[in-house]
């Protein structure tokens, strides 16, 4: 049986352990589990803040001590004080004991508090304690809700709002577990707030609000600009080729499940795919995020890195960390060879790529979220032989230029986004005159055409899309040889996405 937060508390204070530091933004659920306990088991409970002061922490709109508003004077008060064995909370401190004579009234009230079985109770926002204090304090770090506690809070919640005013909801029973899915990693708090922002506009909940959800987590998991939130994945109908990548992706989906799990199947973590610019790689990653139904973020790699000695080592392990808080969730890292090329060659940066690679390789191994990682990367010289070894991903996919049938579909697909039937164009003739053109290439090709089009003030026809491909040559003329070389490269090496 899972040990509740409450418990875990509880068996703190009843191995006397003379203080118990707490780092947490939800500290009104500690303050309510430290009443639960006090009250059961008949102790005293007081609570300090630099508002107020000292106060019962029991009964509601209890005076103030006289003169505590100071955390010494309470402190003091505290160390002389010959209360019966109680819990005695201290909101807010640790900014205080930059003040010796703080800490030294603390560390004498922690003392004389404990011969009599009573303990000190830190509670702050952010965990900066000196180490005279982490040296006999025991660390508590609440948990985060739960399944079941995530659905209690969206109902509670929607019960709320709907007596404040009527509201519509229209949530399947699977509907309701994607809500809660999506609103794992969040404090209670979070997901409280999480769900009246997105009721408060349309006083409606329902299935459509999953994109809202998502942002709304985002923002509310912060951050530092690292991971990009990509609200509007593509379909994987939208994307020509790569036949072997969507049956792969099509097989696994079904492997992210619970009966999955019950089966004996590890869930899948990860793929990455190389090959030539344009090809449809980063369009792909986009398109498993639908595949899958997950949120999609994709992580900044050229803002890890800071000028600050440790700067950027932390910012990875930041994002990382929000990553597996978002989680379940496809973190999808663009041109990753840029992010850590110098982790392939001689370091001329101090051993900063190394150390980051290191962190992301680290990561990878042992992570236990439900976090799938796609990467994608152009240029093979540059990535560390370390990221190509067996085990890292599940899969390494090579991207190369579209087939003969693959370009026909990518024609037919750019003609529909832009409200042309693709019906009467000669696409035969457009994938025979595209030989040699990666997706983007092709895409760019029809948009080019219809300038001309719009310019001449006339409809769009096959004819405009062959001029416009005649007239820019595509990257694997211009960069033959190293074309040529990768795709020599990739044989064996790499399983073909079309």
């Amino acid at each position: 049986m899972d040990v509740t937060d409450r418990q875990r508390l509880e068996q703190l204070l009843l191995t006397r352990h003379p203080c118990v530091a707490v780092q947490t933004f939800e500290e009104e659920y500690v303050l309510g589990l430290l009443s639960e306990t006090a009250v059961e088991r008949g102790w005293d409970l007081w609570m300090w803040t630099v508002s107020h002061g000292l106060r019962d922490g029991l009964l509601a709109g209890s005076p103030s001590v006289p003169d505590t508003e100071h955390p010494a004077a309470a402190l003091f008060l505290l160390g002389r004080d010959r209360r019966k064995q109680g819990i005695y909370v201290m909101l807010d401190l640790a900014g205080h004991l930059k003040d010796e004579r703080t800490l030294r009234v603390l560390r004498e009230a922690i003392a004389r508090l404990s011969e009599g079985g009573s303990q000190v109770v830190l509670i702050d926002h952010e965990e900066k304690l000196p180490d005279v204090i982490c040296a006999i304090a025991a660390r508590f770090v609440p948990s985060l809700p739960d399944d079941a506690e995530l659905e209690a809070i969206i109902k509670s919640t929607l019960r709320q709002l709907n007596s404040e005013g009527k509201i519509e909801v229209q949530l399947t029973r699977s509907d309701l577990r994607n809500v809660v899915k999506n609103l794992q990693g969040l404090s209670r708090r979070q997901a409280r707030q999480v769900i009246l922002d997105t009721v408060c506009c349309d006083r409606r909940f329902d299935a459509t609000d999953m994109n809202a959800i998502l942002a709304e987590k985002r923002q509310a998991l912060g951050g530092e600009g690292l991971l990009d939130y990509v609200e509007s994945p593509v379909d994987l109908s939208e994307i020509g080729g790569l036949t072997r990548l969507k049956q792969w992706l099509q097989r696994r989906q079904q492997c992210l499940s619970d009966e999955a799990a019950a089966f004996g199947i590890t869930p899948p973590r990860g793929v990455l795919m190389l090959g030539i610019q344009g090809a449809g790689k980063s369009l792909a990653a986009k398109a498993v995020a639908t595949a899958w139904q997950r949120p999609l973020l994709r992580m900044d790699a050229g803002a890890l890195y800071d000028r600050y000695i440790g700067e950027s080592e932390r910012r990875l392990r930041d994002a990382l960390k929000q990553t597996e808080r978002m989680a379940p969730v496809i973190l999808w890292i663009d041109e990753i060879e840029k992010a850590f090329a110098s982790a392939a060659s001689q370091s001329t940066d101090g051993g900063l790529s190394k150390r980051m690679f290191g962190t992301l390789l680290t990561w990878m191994q042992e992570h236990t979220a439900p976090v799938f990682l796609i990467a994608t990367a152009n240029d093979i010289e540059a990535l560390p032989p370390e990221l190509l070894r067996k085990g890292r991903f599940d899969e390494i996919f090579f991207v190369g230029l579209p087939g003969l049938e693959a370009r026909t579909q990518i024609f037919s697909i750019h003609l529909k986004k832009r409200k042309r039937d693709p019906a009467k164009f000669d696409l035969a003739a457009l994938a025979e005159a595209a030989e040699d053109f990666s997706g983007a290439e092709i895409e760019q090709g029809v948009v080019s055409a219809l300038h001309e089009a719009f310019a001449a003030r006339t409809e769009l026809t096959t004819q405009h899309i062959l001029d416009a491909l005649k007239s820019s040559p595509p990257l694997s003329v211009t960069m033959a040889e190293k074309l040529e070389a990768l795709q020599e490269w990739a044989e064996g090496r790499c399983v073909p996405a079309d």
